[in-house]
């Protein structure tokens, strides 16, 4: 029989539910991240069954516990002509845009545009659509600039675009 106040089923609290998807998201995670192989393991001469010198013994496990690591595929290299700059003054300098768009030139990158740009930028910066990230930070190591970003509307997707906002150093 019921009681007047009574809730009937009781429930844990919300925080109590979180925490324990919370816990079990945690745990297939980790699962997943293990990966499906198993780890390798070195066997030593000694395991094998191969006789050797007491002598030998610590330079061999010297070298089991110095693992080779795998080597790290580097990316091609950055090929600056293939590359698409425009360079835009947001200063007061005139003409800004033109003699930095020279020096990207003669630094190897393909110019493509000089103009002005209207808007609040608040300092030089190498603008990157997502596939040229590495590229926009090569130029701003090219330039001294230090500051890059990810490219916005109205920037053209398909180019590194270089907003100044004062002389370059």
């Amino acid at each position: 029989m019921r009681r007047r106040g009574q809730r009937g089923a009781v429930f844990p609290s919300p925080v109590v539910i979180l925490s324990v998807v919370a816990v079990f998201l945690a745990a297939v995670a980790f699962v997943a991240t293990r990966g499906d192989a198993p780890a390798e393991k070195e066997i030593t001469p000694a395991a094998r069954g191969t006789e050797t010198s007491p002598a030998a013994t610590p330079s061999t496990s010297a070298s089991a516990s110095a693992s080779p690591r795998p080597t790290k595929k580097k990316p091609p290299a950055i090929q600056r002509g293939k590359i698409y700059v425009e360079v835009f003054n947001n200063s007061s300098v005139t003409g800004l845009a033109g003699r930095v768009a020279q020096r990207v030139g003669d630094a190897g990158w393909q110019v493509v545009g000089a103009d002005n740009w209207y808007g609040t930028i608040p300092t030089t910066t190498v603008y990157y659509p997502p596939q040229l990230a590495r590229a926009g930070k090569q130029l701003a190591l090219d330039l001294g600039v230090s500051r890059t970003a990810p490219a916005v509307d109205p920037m053209k997707m398909d180019r590194l675009t270089l907003i100044l906002t004062g002389p370059l150093e």
